[in-house]
């Protein structure tokens, strides 16, 4: 081989979802691998799904198991994964006990009795399962010399004879600096499970990966029966396209708004419809949705404070016949799991709804309700989350309106209680006013990107056909406030109105 020779490493699928998308487009074939984390994270099911996603009869997997679990009670539970094939096992998947011979032998002798397998079988991927309990009982007996020697000998000939190696095991992270074998390893993979109050929170690191970049961070991923899927933290970020001038309105299915935004919403824009409760946010997205059904528009529903059911029967109270177009596949709403949810899985989950359905709407209802669905461990992340959520709505195209409520407090226009306004292309802003002893509601465009809007603040009635907006509300200064007054005569807002001339004179 030539200094300017390259050598093209083949990647290999891992099975499991969003993962190949974390190591950079799957796992280097014939690479030597640790998969480390406490007991219960999933270690053990991660090399299940990688062995039976790519064993077969001509290059199988062998799994060496070492006084932990025995291999009948070990695939008495993995068996209930869909993943598990059992016309694989004994041809594709083979089990082999190493116990006795780590009990009775050396290092020397466990590392022949690998060896022997490995020849025979010609395998293309290897699984130690519990690696660490081979270091353990070598480290009564053996010196740190001879420990080392074992490893680099086992990696030699795993690599050798290009096979994709694993070895499992339950390390701490103080471990890292002094274990021989994170120093040997291709890839190491840290799988974290965090319990914090009433949830558990899963997720996976990439802190280690030879000849390859990966996404850095911490990543959540859940256990399924389907097995592992782990959810990317910068799915759909990278490459985001600039959006184009002179796009298309998308109309909102309310004559007066889409006046007032000019048109209509620009498409691909995030826009926020902020307000107090009772207010009408629901109701004002749930008619952007009808519209772009009306019109042959597919659309997409994320709720997290009701369930499909009561969501449809709302609409149908609106007038808008919901479970039709859920039938014909034309909409979908998406409930969301509460209270262990995590941005990525809500993200995942959206996307491959606008996927299958090719919607170019979305509502998010609501923003509140999201927050107290997530784990406890995501919420102090809530603002960057929702700027990777709806950075890959958007950069495929789709027009996201989200609804948040806002506590009025009659003194200030406040626009959402997490700071998030910054993430929205366009605001739309619900509030009550006081006029004459009466608690009233206006409607105002606060925020376009893409353009001009009307300035003007609109009286608004929720009937039973949705939103009725009147014309622009005159005679009154501080509106904004929630206690307006009236102006008086000869006074246009805060100007005096000169006296026309006369025209006699």
């Amino acid at each position: 081989m030539n200094a300017d020779d390259k050598v093209i490493i083949r990647k290999i699928p891992t099975g499991v979802p969003g993962l190949d998308e974390i190591l950079g487009g799957g796992l280097p074939e014939y690479s030597f691998n640790i998969i480390a984390g406490a007991p219960g994270c999933g270690k053990t099911t991660l090399a299940h799904q990688v062995i039976f996603a790519n064993a077969t009869p001509e290059r199988p997997a062998l799994y060496f198991t070492v006084l932990g679990e025995p291999a009948i009670k070990m695939l008495r539970y993995q068996q209930q994964f869909n993943f598990f094939d059992p016309a694989k096992l004994n041809s594709a998947v083979r089990f082999i006990n190493l116990s006795h011979v780590v009990l009775e032998k050396d290092l020397n002798a466990v590392l022949q009795e690998i060896v022997k397998e490995v020849e025979a079988a010609s395998p293309g991927l290897v699984v130690v399962d519990s690696f660490r309990t081979v270091i353990r009982r070598a480290q009564g007996g053996t010196a740190e010399l001879e420990l080392q020697g074992f490893i680099q000998r086992l990696a030699l000939h795993l690599t050798s004879w290009q096979a994709t190696t694993f070895l499992i095991g339950e390390y701490t992270d103080g471990e890292i600096r002094d274990n021989p074998v994170f120093t040997v390893a291709d890839g190491l993979y840290w799988l974290f499970q965090q319990v914090e109050r009433n949830s558990i929170v899963r997720k996976l690191q990439v802190m280690k990966l030879r000849g390859q970049t990966s996404v850095p961070g911490l990543h959540t991923f859940r256990i399924t029966n389907d097995g592992l899927q782990a959810f990317p933290r910068t799915f759909g970020l990278t490459g985001r396209a600039v959006k184009a001038r002179n796009r298309r309105r998308l109309p909102c299915g309310i004559a007066q708004l889409d006046a007032l935004l000019q048109g209509g919403i620009p498409e691909g824009d995030s826009l926020l419809i902020a307000g107090p409760s009772g207010s009408g946010k629901s109701v004002l997205a749930t008619q952007f949705i009808a519209e772009g059904l009306r019109r042959g528009e597919p659309g997409i529903v994320a709720i997290f404070e009701e369930r499909p059911e009561e969501y449809a029967g709302r609409a149908a109270n609106l007038g808008m016949d919901f479970d039709k177009f859920q039938q014909e596949g034309k909409l979908n709403i998406i409930y969301l799991r509460p209270l262990d949810l995590s941005v990525d899985e809500t993200m995942r989950e959206i996307l491959d709804a606008v996927e299958k359905t090719g919607a170019k709407r979305v509502v998010i209802d609501s923003l509140a309700g999201f927050e107290m669905a997530l784990a406890p461990a995501f919420r102090t992340d809530f603002r960057e989350s929702l700027y990777r959520m709806i950075g890959a709505l958007t950069r495929v195209g789709v027009t996201i309106v989200s609804t948040v409520e806002v506590a009025e407090t009659f003194t200030e226009l406040a626009l959402s209680p997490y700071s998030i306004s910054f993430l929205s292309d366009d605001i739309i802003r619900l509030r009550y006013v006081e006029i004459n002893g009466q608690l009233r509601k206006v409607l105002m465009v606060v925020k376009m990107r893409a353009g001009d809007h009307s300035k003007d603040i609109c009286e608004y009635e929720i009937t039973s056909q949705g939103f009725r907006i009147g014309e622009r509300l005159m005679g009154y200064h501080g509106l904004i406030t929630g206690i307006p007054e009236p102006i008086k005569p000869g006074i246009q807002g805060l100007h005096e109105i000169p006296d026309e001339p006369d025209q006699n004179e």
